[in-house]
């Protein structure tokens, strides 16, 4: 068995799921298990063949069925079966989910505003708070890449999911107003080493057809 140098990055491509149809319609999914619509299986296919000759040796998903068809796609371009990570699911939007940003807006104005000024403490009426949020995804994204140090690996998640990950690898605060894209199927490569996280690139979108999403409030 030849031992990886603990010196070399661990390299993870992090890639949000292909579009639904209430991506398009800008309607807040959560945990809600919607499924990808052509344009999204298109793209996931795309980000498969992008992926199939970049040394790849794992690959994850969320399970939730948006993420998981999405690296299925991938996975049958690079010979590996996703396993699934509950962790990496999107945001519990509690009574939000369902309704478009017009509509929760409408509705529920006060947590309108809690969420949209990134209120860490604000969980939607019993779904999530990004500070929960926050300590499942960091601590399974640590997890993950400890488990393959010095590999490549993908991760098929979700746009609050990349947000969080964003924040945590520049050590940004989550009440910070959203500087960078969040695209459907988009890939975003972070890299580890020691400890010490950096982002390499982010929201790449130059497999896809042009038009990919970020539907996604700042």
């Amino acid at each position: 068995m030849v031992e990886i140098p603990t010196n070399q990055p661990t390299r993870i491509c992090l890639v949000r799921h292909g579009e639904t149809e209430w991506n398009a319609e800008r309607r807040i999914q959560g945990q809600i298990d919607i499924g990808l619509n052509q344009t999204g299986l298109r793209q996931a296919e795309a980000a498969g063949r992008w992926l199939s000759s970049a040394g790849i040796t794992a690959l994850y998903s969320s399970d939730l069925k948006r993420a998981r068809t999405t690296a299925e796609a991938i996975g049958a371009h690079l010979g590996l079966v996703p396993a699934l990570l509950p962790e990496m699911r999107e945001r519990r939007y509690g009574v939000f989910e369902g309704l478009t940003y017009a509509e929760a807006q409408a509705r529920f104005p006060d947590g309108y505003a809690a969420f949209e000024g990134r209120n860490a403490d604000y969980n939607f009426e019993n779904g999530e708070s990004l500070r929960e949020m926050y300590a499942r995804v960091t601590g399974k994204l640590v997890e993950v890449a400890a488990a393959h140090v010095g590999q490549r690996v993908v991760i098929v998640l979700h746009g609050g999911v990349l947000d969080i990950v964003n924040r945590f690898v520049r050590g940004r605060g989550l009440d910070a107003q959203r500087d960078f894209l969040i695209p459907n199927a988009g890939l975003n490569w972070i890299a580890t080493v020691d400890g010490r996280w950096h982002i390499e690139t982010w929201g790449e979108t130059g497999h896809l057809e042009a038009g990919a999403l970020d539907e996604l409030p700042s």
